[in-house]
């Protein structure tokens, strides 16, 4: 809470005639000059006493935004509602002025302009969102700032509570040719009974899906396209490793690709789990019980977005030794007995000798591929990365290299043809 101009004013010239009235002994003056800044000490009261913040007429508010969780650079809408609960409580919402918070990374570092619409009871504001990264941002409070009748004093405070946002990876739609990184159908060789006819499952018709596998019968009880994934029943397990760098648009890269292709894997019927990197809200993969599940595809895009919020609050170990220590517990929990022979789809740096010999006992369990960044400027860190794209051919890796930053569909394309 702060004077106005006008309340400054008021103040200054309260404290001078006071001043003068003493002086002179004018009991006038001194009267007048204690009205000045009887007015602005009146106005101090008001807006403690009229406050939309709080007490038994404060303002609520109701913030949502859609979609909730939203893709890095995709849009998205927020609504926030304020509302007036009685006659006390509209007074304090007809003379307070609103302005919205959001993160940066919410906002694209634009200012937000708001829709408002004004009801006797209510101020909706709708606006857009621009995320540029991924990660959970804040979403407001309110600030809420309003001035006494006279216009002497003006107050800031804020209104509601903040919401996050979570935002997902940026992602391209990769598509998976049937046959491209295993057989066709790939049948798990883990000494599991290959499912029958009779534990085919239905899923939602995508593009591309062959019209003579449509359940024509569901489809119609349902009123969309169903068709049936029996031939994807028995895909193998598949692994996304990733090996994050310490530079925020490597980071930010590295999870893009990685998120993509776990997708595109996915969606071909395999049932798939993220490593590598370490989440902001679990403990390191080692600890970590959540991490080593697998997503399945399920009818709708609740096994989508299960493995993208896996992804939001990926961020690189804070020390190399830590880093190390994540690939090894990965590498380990690849090869340990009875995990089942895996695909393993990884982006990786430049390893050290240790994590290298751990990825080379890999290709004795699973179906190893690898896209290896390659740093763009010449140097020691580039000379790693090339011994590392080495060594994992040698020691039997499908691999490819790949500059951060470089188109996803490019990178899984060149990965793809490793496999033939």
């Amino acid at each position: 809470m702060r004077p106005t101009p006008r309340g400054w004013g008021l103040l200054a010239v309260g404290a001078l005639v006071t001043g003068v009235g003493i002086g002179l002994g004018s009991t006038d003056l001194v009267r007048l000059g204690l009205v000045a800044l009887l007015v602005v000490v009146a106005g101090a009261v008001w807006v403690l006493v009229v406050d939309p913040t709080r007490g038994r007429h404060a303002l609520r508010v109701h913030r949502s935004v859609t979609p909730n969780p939203v893709s890095a650079g995709s849009g998205a809408t927020a609504h926030v509602q304020v509302t007036a609960g009685d006659v006390a409580s509209r007074v304090r919402l007809a003379e307070v002025q609103l302005g919205e918070q959001a993160a940066s990374q919410l906002s694209g570092g634009l200012t937000l302009r708001a829709r408002v619409e004004r009801a006797p009871a209510s101020i909706t504001l709708t606006y857009p969102l621009s995320p540029v990264r991924r990660g959970r941002w804040p979403l407001g409070p309110l600030v809420a700032r309003r001035t006494d009748p006279f216009g002497v004093v003006r107050t800031r405070a804020t209104l509601g509570e903040a919401v996050d946002v979570a935002v997902w990876p940026e992602v391209a739609e990769l598509a998976f040719p049937a046959g491209a990184l295993v057989g066709e159908p790939d049948r798990v060789a883990l000494g599991a009974r290959t499912p029958s006819p009779d534990d085919a499952g239905l899923r939602t018709y995508r593009v591309g899906d062959d019209l003579r596998r449509v359940h024509w019968a569901s489809s119609a009880r349902r009123g969309e396209l169903l068709v049936r994934s029996d031939e994807r029943a028995g895909r193998r397990p598949a692994t996304v490793l990733m090996d994050l760098p310490a530079d925020r648009s490597g980071i930010e890269w590295t999870v893009s690709l990685a998120a993509s292709m776990g997708l595109a894997t996915l969606g071909s019927g395999h049932p798939v789990r993220m490593l590598g990197g370490r989440s902001l809200a679990t403990r390191p993969l080692a600890e970590s019980v959540g991490a080593l599940t697998h997503v399945r595809e399920g009818t709708g895009v609740s096994s989508r977005a299960e493995l993208l919020d896996r992804a939001v609050d990926l961020e690189p170990a804070a020390t190399e030794a830590e880093s190390e220590a994540d690939l090894l517990a990965a590498a380990a929990e690849l090869t340990r007995s009875g995990s089942g022979s895996e695909l393993v789809l990884a982006v990786l740096g430049p390893l050290t000798p240790r994590a290298r010999a751990a990825l080379a006992e890999v290709v004795d369990a699973c179906e190893p591929y690898a896209v290896v960044r390659l740093p763009r400027a010449a140097g020691a860190a580039r000379r790693d990365a090339e011994v590392t794209l080495g060594a994992l051919r040698r020691a039997g890796w499908h691999v490819c290299s790949a500059e951060p930053g470089e188109n996803l569909e490019d990178v899984w394309a060149r990965l793809l043809e490793t496999a033939r």
